[in-house]
């Protein structure tokens, strides 16, 4: 891959292919995460009508290649971040930092003055580079399999 990487609005023909992005993410990057909780996090990749209907109420912003999604951040409004996740071939090339000023400048032109975010183990270094303070660190269950998670919050 070797063309620009471009950075934009998601629109709703993106879905399956950020379904894609999140399940490559989390079953074949770098992980924290056994592979019984990866399974379980994301058994197959996320497409279909309550996909669809999860990202239509957010703002998607992703990041291409030579038109190939790299990764994708969603603000779930007014101050939420709902999706972070970058292809295992682009992390540590400071697309996450790129996606998230993306977001942040949505925010601000809401009228926002914080974000917050429940960042897994994995997500939870590149957050706190971008200013992210732990709020409280949580467990959750997701099909039988229990996850440490952080939330978070950067105020601005």
């Amino acid at each position: 891959m070797s063309g620009a990487l471009t950075v934009r609005r998601g629109t709703p023909a993106d879905n399956p292919a950020l379904g894609e992005v999140m399940f490559d993410a989390v079953r074949n990057g770098p992980s924290l995460y056994t592979p019984t909780q990866q399974a379980a996090w994301v058994p197959e990749p996320r497409s279909g009508a309550d996909w669809d209907t999860r990202l239509a109420s957010q703002c998607v912003f992703l990041a291409e290649r030579d038109g190939l999604i790299q990764g994708f951040l969603t603000l779930d409004p007014p101050d939420y971040v709902d999706f972070a996740y970058i292809r295992p071939g682009s992390q540590g090339q400071g697309l996450f930092r790129r996606l998230h000023d993306a977001v942040e400048q949505e925010a601000v032109q809401r009228s926002q003055t914080r974000l917050h975010v429940h960042a897994s183990l994995m997500a939870r270094p590149a957050f706190a580079a971008l200013g992210y303070q732990v709020m409280a660190e949580e467990t959750v269950d997701i099909r039988g399999e229990s996850f440490r998670r952080f939330a978070m919050e950067k105020e601005f």
